[in-house]
């Protein structure tokens, strides 16, 4: 319903821009990967709510066909990845547009900090239930049996790695993408159409 004609066919390319950049898994310290996501790109393009649908869609293809993630790891990484990094993203990328025109620099520079801070809160949230993972599901003995490592250990990896590396290349390629979109039709920025209408409006009173 959120969606004009135009824009549902970037749903099928968003869920598929996020399935192929997620696909580039960086082993880090702390026994996990870090990787790209590219959810707030789709949150600005169609809307945070049309980016949980594209980035869940792309983790569960790829949980299922690919193991990538794994089918009993679909609720977290959904969590992580599809609500709280669009929305937490999309936020920061509209805190700092704010009522600007389309293809203001505030758009690309709001979108770029949007996906570094959401890439990073993923990754908190991420770190977070690693570390937790020894204290709720351990063995008779005490032994941790999913994730060994201390929710320390876990966030610090986790923080640091997206911080200097994964959170600039998310910020790099969202910015870029939007940069393009500005030059090419800033119309399919989420939400320009109904802004340019309440302008316009605005101006005829």
């Amino acid at each position: 319903r959120t969606l004009s004609v135009k824009q549902v066919p970037m749903l099928a390319l968003g869920a598929a821009f996020a399935f192929v950049i997620m696909m580039f898994n960086v082993p880090i310290p702390g026994g996990t990967t870090g990787h790209a996501v590219g959810a707030v790109l789709v949150a600005v393009l169609l809307g945070p709510w049309a980016a949980c649908i594209a980035v869940s869609t792309a983790l569960i293809v790829q949980a299922f066909l690919f193991g990538d993630g794994g089918i009993t790891c679909i609720g977290a990484n959904c969590l992580n990845m599809a609500v709280i990094m669009p929305f937490v993203g999309y936020a920061v990328y509209r805190l700092i547009a704010g009522k600007s025109d389309t293809v203001s620099p505030r758009r690309w520079i709001g979108a770029a900090l949007g996906g570094y801070v959401g890439l990073n809160a993923a990754a908190l949230a991420a770190g977070i239930e690693f570390g937790i993972q020894p204290m709720i599901a351990h063995d008779s003995a005490g032994h941790a049996l999913y994730a060994p490592y201390s929710l320390k250990v876990a966030v610090a990896a986790m923080a640091v790695e997206h911080l200097l590396i994964f959170g600039v290349v998310e910020a790099v390629v969202t910015g870029l993408v939007v940069v393009y979109i500005q030059k090419t039709d800033s119309s399919l920025l989420y939400g320009a159409i109904k802004e340019r209408k309440n302008s316009s409006m605005e101006e005829a009173n």
